[in-house]
């Protein structure tokens, strides 16, 4: 994507909710720069994107842009007292941090209004004139080193270096990024290199003005904002070093049609499909790959999890884009399996496969489409505000990948529906394609081989798609379909005025049985609600045993509203009903499904409920967007209506309590302080 360098004005396309002000300067050193004001602001932040990462790790010294972002933290020139960045940081109530990824390092903090100038004043000294100084080499060899061995305990980083251990060596996808002692100390040193010079080296040919994108998340106006970055930072040195991207695919035939089995350290079974294809950076405004997690990790009725759900397979599931970089990328499904779910792992695969079969069949929806694009720019319009420090590394991370119009944007707006794109993607999760990662500690002793990095113990074979068609065949159906119209998403997002701003609540009606008391935002003018209906039990904590009883009743409550939304997840695990199955033969898994109440389209529209015990009995709150919220609510409260406690699913939530005393007592705990602070006011 070219990247337009003239200091001429450009817009810049924000939400209508957001109050601050944007300007967007190139320095005469050809940095680009994005100043933020916002007057309202007590933090302000910044953050320095500068687009090198391990990718650029030379042979032999894994780790070393890993190394420098570390070794940057040191000292400076103009501030050589060791720490003293970090130190002056935390003193005036900031925190800062950096990452290297494969294509790109982000350097970021936040700290005290009042503290911002001198800050940001030591911050750019990372960029001017850093002291790596050799007293300092050995030490931050050793903080890279500790950093990776608490990674080897992770396995999240142990399957995704599997991932790339299992693709082409001569790619840059293939490298080892964190770096170790090894790499960064005994190596180097055994071929007679010197560490820190291939450190300055790296320094001076990588970190080019020219190549930097920076953030600054200021409370002045932006004409002081402007005026302070400019002195500051046009002393960033720029060699016009020109950024070679990374185009070529990192897996060939081999890599493909592969099943891995591996070893984790936790507990439990995971699987992973993945497939290479187009980043949906290149077709961010069509957004094929969004659409396609938005169906493939649908959780609603008829949805690939809602049929692993409810055959006791699985107790999540996700989908989406992941790994790889500017011109690659994989589209990745993961599942966490449950011990029947391991034990079923053809059939699970076969119902991955099923799923994307019955998307093809489909075809790409434009009514599915406008859906998730009016959910994605409700989102963005009416989003909360986030913390300058999140901001600022999240607008730097676009800054070198979008235009300047859509840096606050990024790839969250779908808005141009194209069928042969969408189904391009599509097309490319196919049997000949896929990468299945099959973790479970099942395993271990039946592997063959061992990733070098974290010693992950694995096993690979080929699998054919012949294989995977003949799974299809003999997996149940499960009656996947697509999703229904989405009946929660708002349409209407204006804001009633309020003539007399109301400092507290008013009761707009009483009678002997309820009160309403009403107050209206007058603070963030957002298009949101909550509505909170307090249920007053006069004998709920009247003794222990009815504090009990009442504790028991409100989680009897959620069961049977089966509330899995954003707020509250309330998924038991297979293998505890299996616990119950045993103990009771009556309970089968499939009546946790019986009068399901799917809340899944109303999470995604952006409304949610919870119900919680509180010192008077128990209260229902939902919140989200005005709109439909009375429709949600009308749903709950017809539930709890209607509620009735089924013998069964008492059984359940009794032996949850003996399971699990300590959140039960921590619940008790929670509402017996809520009393006291009650009667102390």
């Amino acid at each position: 994507m070219a990247v337009d360098k003239s200091n001429e004005p450009v817009e810049i396309f924000k939400a209508r909710s957001d109050k601050r002000e944007y300007r967007r300067i190139v320095l005469q050193n050809s940095l680009e720069v994005l100043l933020i004001s916002d007057p309202e602001t007590d933090k302000c932040a910044a953050s320095m994107e500068v687009s090198v990462g391990y990718y650029s790790d030379p042979k032999g010294l894994e780790g070393l842009a890993h190394f420098l972002e570390h070794m940057l933290f040191y000292a400076s020139e103009k501030y050589p007292v060791e720490n003293s960045y970090s130190k002056y940081i935390t003193q005036h109530g900031g925190s800062t941090n950096a990452f290297t990824s494969s294509e790109r390092t982000n350097f970021y903090f936040d700290i005290n209004a009042d503290c911002f100038e001198e800050a940001l004043d030591r911050f750019a000294q990372f960029f001017v004139k850093p002291l790596m100084s050799p007293d300092a080499t050995t030490r931050e060899i050793k903080a890279v080193d500790s950093e990776n061995q608490n990674n080897l305990l992770s396995d999240g980083h142990r399957v995704y270096q599997l991932q790339k251990h299992l693709s082409s060596k001569d790619h840059p996808y293939h490298k080892f990024g964190t770096g170790n002692w090894d790499t960064l100390e005994v190596q180097p040193k055994a071929r007679g290199l010197n560490t820190r010079e291939k450190l300055l080296k790296f320094y001076k040919e990588n970190y080019s003005a020219n190549l930097m994108h920076l953030v600054v998340y200021a409370k002045d106006c932006l004409d002081k904002a402007q005026t302070l970055v400019q002195s500051i930072f046009q002393e960033v040195p720029n060699t016009n070093r020109s950024y070679s991207p990374v185009t070529d695919q990192p897996c060939k035939s081999e890599h493909l049609q592969i099943l891995v089995r591996a070893v984790p350290i936790k507990q439990g079974h995971s699987l992973r499909l993945e497939w290479p294809i187009i980043p949906d950076l290149t077709h961010y405004k069509e957004g094929p790959s969004l659409y396609l997690s938005h169906l493939i990790g649908h959780e609603g009725e008829g949805s690939l999890f809602y049929i692993l759900k409810k055959l006791g397979w699985a107790t999540s599931l996700s989908a989406g884009e992941s790994g790889g970089g500017r011109h690659f990328s994989f589209f990745e499904v993961y599942i966490s399996l449950t011990d029947a779910g391991h034990d079923h792992f053809e059939d699970v695969v076969a119902l991955v496969f099923k799923y994307i079969h019955l998307l093809r069949q489909a075809g790409a929806r434009k009514w599915i489409f406008d859906e998730l694009s009016a959910i994605s720019e409700t989102n963005f319009h009416y989003q909360d505000k986030s913390s300058p420090i999140g901001y600022v590394v999240y607008v730097a991370s676009n800054m070198q990948i979008y235009p300047p119009i859509d840096w606050l944007v990024g790839s969250s707006l779908p808005s141009r529906f194209s069928p042969d794109i969408i189904e391009a993607v599509l097309n490319d999760l196919t049997p000949q394609n896929v990468r299945i990662f099959w973790v479970s500690t099942k395993f271990d002793g039946n592997t063959d081989s061992m990733e070098p990095w974290y010693e992950t113990a694995y096993s690979l074979e080929k699998i054919s798609s012949s294989a995977i068609e003949q799974w299809m065949e003999k997996a149940p159906d499960g009656n996947l379909h697509l999703p229904v119209p989405n009946m929660f998403i708002p349409t209407d997002l204006s804001i009633k005025t309020v003539s007399n701003k109301m400092n507290f609540p008013v009761l707009l009606r009483k009678s002997p049985y309820s009160r309403l008391w009403y107050k209206p935002d007058t603070l963030f003018s957002m298009p949101k609600g909550y509505c909170i209906i307090d249920f007053i039990c006069p004998q709920s904590r009247s003794s222990p045993e009815s504090a009990v009883l009442t504790c028991i009743f409100v989680w009897l409550l959620k069961d049977y509203l089966n509330e899995y939304g954003k707020y509250q997840r309330l998924r038991y695990h297979v293998s505890l009903y299996v616990t119950f199955v045993k103990m009771c033969k009556d309970l089968t898994i499939e009546k946790k499904f019986q009068g399901l109440f799917d809340t899944y389209d109303a999470e995604i529209a952006g409304l949610g409920y919870w119900i919680s015990g509180n010192c008077c009995g128990f209260e229902v709150t939902v919140s989200g967007y005005n709109h439909k919220m009375r429709i949600l609510l009308e749903k709950v409260i017809d539930r709890i209506t209607n509620f009735k406690v089924e013998p069964d699913r008492f059984f359940v939530i009794k032996v949850r309590v003996y399971c699990h005393p300590l959140q039960f007592l921590s619940s008790l705990i929670v509402q017996a302080d809520t009393l006291i602070e009650d009667q102390i006011v």
